[in-house]
Order: structure tokens, then C-alpha cells, then sequence
């Protein structure tokens, strides 16, 4: 069966590049919610303007893929402790934030970062948003499929290619 989540946890690139190489996701779509604004762009988003957040909208099939596994991903390839940034990249649109997309996924995210709370993981406080999707806006065409289209770009390299390292080196197995 085909169950959608929205993730965000940094720049949409970041996370968009790690799920397209997920084997079970259907597609990983770079995008915004969590705002005010409707049909907000890129601009608007990165300078702090609409309240949105850079997310992507993963798609895959439950069926080779879980949802523990998916958030394993996310919580692997991102810093849930740091409000309103990741790495270099600051503002409330970079903030840690999991839309779910009906109430039985939201039972199981809430379940899933409360044990992360409770364990000792993380140094810090885990300061990840859950909230009930409410819309998501598809960013520009030139910000779909990011990295596969320019691996050799500055922030690909520095900033993308240690996540996908990390992805690799990743057991898949639900836990």
C-alpha cells in the first residue's frame, strides 16, 4: 500500500537526495507547508516570510518500506536537536518538522519521538514538530531531483554527500 509523509529537517535537497536512494520510495518531492502563505515560493520560504517549512513529500510502498525505517532514515541523516537550523542553514524553514498525513501515522511518529526523547540518543533536547499535514506546495521545478542533477555543486559535495555516506552505511531493518 502507498502512504505518503512529509519531512523536513533542513534544506529540502538534503533530505529529497537521501530518500531517492531508499529503496521502497516511490519519489521524494521537494516542497513547503507549515505556513500561512498560500502557494509561497522559494524566496518568500528563505527569507522567513511565510512561516513555511522546507519539506519533501515521500512517497513509498509499506509494503518494502515501514515507517519506523523511513523516520530511522530521517532521524540518521539529520540533527533533531538544533530549533530552527541545520548546519549553516538557519531560519524557522529549516526547522525539524514530521507532517503526518492521516491519524494512525501520527499515533506512530508521537510514539516513535517520545521513545527518542526518553532515550539517550541525542545530547541535546529533540525539538521536532509533529503536526497533521495541512498543505503541501510543490517548490519549482529547479529544486526537484537537486543533487542527481548537480553532484558537483558546492553544497551537494560538502553537505549532502556525507548524508548519503551515512545512508549507505545504514542497516534498513526496522528496529
Amino acid at each position: 500500500m502507498t502512504q505518503k509523509i512529509i519531512l523536513g529537517g533542513g534544506c529540502f535537497w538534503c533530505i529529497e537526495g537521501v530518500f531517492n536512494r531508499v529503496n521502497g520510495v516511490i519519489s521524494a518531492v521537494s516542497g513547503y507547508t507549515g505556513g500561512e502563505d498560500a502557494n509561497p515560493t522559494y524566496k518568500q520560504v528563505c527569507n522567513g516570510d511565510t512561516g513555511h517549512v522546507e519539506v519533501v513529500e515521500i512517497t513509498f510502498d509499506d509494503t518494502k518500506i515501514g515507517l519506523e525505517q523511513i523516520l530511522n532514515i530521517f532521524f540518521e541523516v539529520h540533527d533533531p536537536t538544533t530549533l530552527n537550523r541545520q548546519g549553516h542553514d538557519v531560519g524557522t524553514q529549516y526547522r525539524s518538522a514530521i507532517f503526518f498525513t492521516n491519524p494512525k501515522q501520527g499515533e506512530m511518529v508521537e510514539y516513535y519521538v517520545q521513545n527518542l526523547r526518553e532515550s539517550d540518543k541525542y545530547d541535546g533536547q529533540i525539538v521536532t514538530e509533529v503536526k497533521p499535514l495541512d498543505i503541501f506546495y510543490k517548490a519549482e521545478d529547479y529544486h526537484q531531483d537537486y543533487y542527481n542533477q548537480n553532484p558537483n555543486q558546492g553544497y551537494c559535495r560538502i553537505v549532502i554527500a556525507p548524508k548519503l555516506e551515512k545512508l549507505a552505511q545504514m542497516d534498513l531493518k526496522d528496529k
